[in-house]
């Protein structure tokens, strides 16, 4: 022990005796692996040869060859925000090219008459070059234009016009417009069949089985259908009761609907003074408002509509004063005989015009429906007062102008015979089942 520490302190004090085993152990290791095998030390090692790598020759590539294009087409559709000039260069068109083309179609059709969907076809040659443009107007006919060299030549063909009198005819089930839709024609023959019969029909209360039939103008440019004319015969049933229209053209150049008697459709007052709505609140001498909180009387029949909905005069007559109360809002009142005069409150703004003294016509726009004045929502308050009596639209007489007379009459009921066997001519589209009779709004 005593050795091994002075051997410890020769080495600088760093080893101590329980260390050293371990110290010398990894000197001793290589020397005894050394002594094992001593042939395996003067072993040659092999290295293997490797194999030369083949050379690589880069040769140029071969020069690509070019085939011509065939003649060929190509459509490209109108999309919104697009305009001819656009649409011609993306087709290829130089924008000097584009620009003289619009001008020459400017010559035959107005660019607006083009509508998102629309195709125009370009025509190219072998050098993808563009020899020819064409496109079909919808409403309208074909233009079409080819290159010669560096010029156009433009031809255009309107399509021919025709009208056709069709006959249309449904039950309601759930909506006017839906009835006109299941026919497979427009939703705006709506419209028109409500002009017709405005003054007898209450189309706010529509049932289920109510019916209709109507003959109408249709009009084609070549095979596009582009619109109606007028209706020029209808017939409307309406809680069992049956009303007939029939279009006359007065010799004057004036046309009116009148029943199959000759009797003018048009009477002195409309059923309402808005076409799409419903009632809301009626005529009452007692209600309880709902902003003041108490009982009063209320003087006219509530419609309800979203703003903007345009409110119609019911008859003829003049503004008696137009403008801005706390109670009624922005507010129109007209005058049409010596004792009837008829209100309508809570506008949101008047139409272009009105103002007092003006003469307003039956079915004029004088304002739109809003919620101003003393108002939960957005309505029409209508009133019609006679002298000083408040009475109730909705059971305003009216008064049809005079029949038609002597030779007019006799052409008048040649024509409803013809008519009448047009209607014949109609396919019920739905049926009039028998239920229980609901308001449809």
């Amino acid at each position: 022990m005593t050795k091994t520490l002075r051997w410890s302190e020769r080495l600088g004090g760093i080893f101590h005796a329980p260390r050293l085993y371990f110290a010398a152990v990894p000197l001793t290791v290589p020397l005894i692996f050394a002594t094992i095998e001593p042939s395996l030390v003067s072993k040659k090692v092999i290295t293997p040869e490797l194999a030369p790598l083949p050379a690589v020759v880069f040769n140029a590539p071969a020069p690509r060859t070019t085939t011509p294009l065939p003649e060929h087409a190509t459509y490209l559709e109108v999309r919104s925000g697009d305009t001819l000039d656009s649409i011609f260069r993306s087709g290829g068109l130089t924008a000097a090219q584009a620009f003289a083309l619009v001008d020459e179609f400017g010559k035959s059709i107005d660019p607006r008459k083009l509508r998102p969907g629309d195709l125009i076809r370009f025509q190219y040659d072998e050098a993808d070059q563009v020899t020819g443009v064409s496109m079909k107007v919808t409403g309208w006919g074909e233009i079409s234009a080819r290159r010669d060299q560096e010029v156009f030549h433009v031809s255009a063909a309107e399509a021919p016009q025709r009208v056709e009198e069709i006959p249309v005819t449904s039950a309601i089930e759930t909506s006017l417009y839906e009835a006109i839709r299941r026919t497979g024609e427009s939703p705006q023959l709506v419209s028109s069949l409500v002009d017709v019969f405005q003054w007898d029909v209450d189309f706010f209360s529509l049932q289920k089985g109510d019916s209709f039939s109507l003959v109408v103008e249709k009009r084609f440019s070549g095979s596009d259908h582009t619109g109606y004319g007028p209706i020029t015969a209808a017939r409307f049933t309406h809680e069992g009761r049956t009303y007939e229209a029939y279009r006359f053209l007065q010799p004057n150049g004036r046309a009116g609907y009148y029943t199959a008697s000759g009797t003018p459709v048009r009477k002195q007052f409309l059923k309402a003074p808005l076409k799409f709505t419903r009632i809301t609140s009626g005529f009452t001498r007692k209600r309880f408002h709902p902003i003041l909180k108490i009982m009063r009387a209320h003087h006219g029949v509530d419609y309800g509509a979203p703003v903007g909905t345009p409110v119609m005069s019911t008859a003829d007559g003049v503004i008696l004063y137009a403008g801005y109360d706390r109670g009624e809002g922005l507010h129109v009142r007209i005058k049409h005989n010596s004792r009837i005069e008829t209100s309508y409150l809570h506008l949101s703004r008047f139409a272009k015009g009105i103002r007092r003294g003006t003469r307003i016509e039956q079915g004029e726009v004088i304002g739109f429906v809003g919620t101003t004045g003393l108002s939960t929502g957005p309505h029409l308050d209508y009133r019609v007062r006679d002298g000083s009596t408040w009475i109730n639209p909705l059971q305003l007489k009216s008064i049809t102008p005079d029949p038609l007379r002597g030779a007019a009459l006799g052409r008048f009921r040649d024509f409803v015979g013809k008519s009448k066997s047009q209607f014949g001519n109609a396919t019920q589209l739905a049926t009039t089942p028998e239920v229980k009779r609901r308001a449809l709004f």
